[in-house]
């Protein structure tokens, strides 16, 4: 599937070289811009299936971009948004995800270099899934630990939970820990059991009850 996409990204080496990467790939960049009120003209005019996004932009360099996509999510709420950060920001983590994980994603710029693991991230957002970066959960389930549900978790489980967290779906998981799908229903379920979480069919949705769980409002 040929996704349409915007980019934001004030380092203009690194949108030309984002631009490429993705219509290398078969997809349409329909606009490059450098800047958070162009990014939300460009997704105005063009109606991408999904923008990725700079967090940090002019002109403050804080959070022009995490503002320019938050707003984007509120008005074109079929549009996926992957973020990415030169840092790892947490807060802005869970300010793009707050009350709905679906079509969102972050991940740290040197994730680009991973040309397999970025695409993949495109669209998973795009079709609706989530993507964050393994770093970025990481820190996250580091600063939100609770010793009297963690603790509780297998080592297994914890690679489950990190994965889960990621965005990946059931089948995801199994590949990446090379075993069968029964396995990883029976960590997941364990897992929301010890976390006092229901279980729940939509990856997104358990993604975000996770991460809220695990970080709360991290800073």
């Amino acid at each position: 599937m040929t996704l349409r996409v915007v980019i934001a990204e004030d380092a203009a080496l690194f949108r030309a070289g984002l631009t490429r990467l993705i219509e290398d790939h078969g997809h349409r960049v329909c606009a490059a811009v450098g800047d958070g009120d162009a990014l939300l003209a460009a997704v105005a005019e063009h109606r991408p299936d999904v923008v990725v996004a700079d967090i940090r932009m002019p002109p403050t360099h804080t959070d022009e971009g995490l503002r320019a996509a938050l707003e984007i999510r509120r008005r074109c709420p079929g549009t996926g948004v992957l973020m990415l950060s030169q840092y790892i920001e947490t807060r802005y983590t869970v300010r793009l995800l707050e009350g709905n994980a679906a079509g969102a994603g972050y991940l740290l710029k040197e994730r680009v270099a991973d040309v397999a693991e970025f695409l993949g991230a495109l669209q998973r957002v795009a079709a609706g899934g989530t993507a964050l970066d393994p770093e970025v959960v990481g820190h996250l389930l580091r600063a939100g630990r609770r010793a009297d549900s963690l603790a509780a978790l297998t080592a297994r489980e914890r690679e489950v939970l990190t994965l889960m967290a990621e965005g990946r779906s059931n089948a995801g998981i199994a590949d990446a820990l090379v075993v069968t799908g029964g396995t990883v229903e029976k960590h997941v379920a364990s897992i929301f059991d010890k976390l006092g979480l229901p279980p729940d069919e939509g990856d997104n949705r358990r993604v975000l009850a996770v991460l809220r769980h695990l970080g709360g409002r991290v800073t």
